[in-house]
């Protein structure tokens, strides 16, 4: 194997892909955008009007890492002729977890309280229907000219855990961030045209398609 027959394979392939070509895209619950904190948030920041229109495209580029995430095939143990062969029976899809920027109105923090607050109420501690809370997350890898390469659908997908924030005055320039970690029913493999589509979908609020 020489440098040019791997310059070649990569050229022929459209490249490498890099890790800094992504989009993420979802629409969370109703319910969860609509808040009195959210809209105090939104006026108080100097954002106004504009600042409370849910913009899929917002929280794509606060989104500042992602996982695709990966799958395991359950297997048994099984003694056939003197040895232990596996037999698959299942699998296992690895949680998704995403780190977003912080703005001023707070608003991906905002926003992640609501839709748990859609899964789980803590007032009358208690589940909701799975149906109200959840929704489809697509995950894009982008080639150089930001076209889809490829995509994952997280089916039915709802926020598990929201890590806390550190107040910290020993950091004066750092940049606030959350992190969130979903689950889901299933991931789907996409194609670019597919995996486009489903973007479209998943941005736009249940109802309304």
């Amino acid at each position: 194997m020489s440098i040019d027959n791997l310059k070649s394979t990569i050229g022929k392939r459209g490249g490498l892909a890099k890790t800094n070509r992504f989009q993420v895209f979802f629409t969370p619950p109703q319910g969860s955008l609509l808040s009195a904190k959210g809209l105090l948030g939104a006026l108080t920041s100097g954002g106004g009007l504009k600042s409370m229109i849910n913009d899929p495209r917002d929280i794509s580029l606060l989104c500042e890492n992602v996982t695709i995430p990966g799958r395991q095939i359950t297997t048994l143990d099984y003694i056939a002729d003197k040895q232990s062969v596996k037999i698959p029976y299942g699998f296992i899809n690895e949680d998704v977890t995403c780190s977003f920027l912080l703005t001023n109105d707070y608003y991906m923090k905002t926003m992640f309280d609501g839709w748990l607050e859609q899964v789980f109420d803590s007032e009358s501690y208690r589940a909701k229907f799975k149906k109200d809370f959840t929704s489809d997350v697509v995950i894009q890898q982008l080639n150089e000219k930001n076209i889809p390469v490829y995509g994952i659908r997280l089916e039915n997908a709802f926020p598990t855990t929201v890590t806390g924030i550190t107040l910290d005055n020993n950091s004066e320039s750092a940049v606030q961030k959350i992190n969130v970690t979903f689950s889901y029913d299933n991931y789907v493999p996409e194609g670019p045209l597919s995996s486009t589509m489903s973007a479209f979908r998943s941005a736009i609020p249940s109802g309304l398609i």
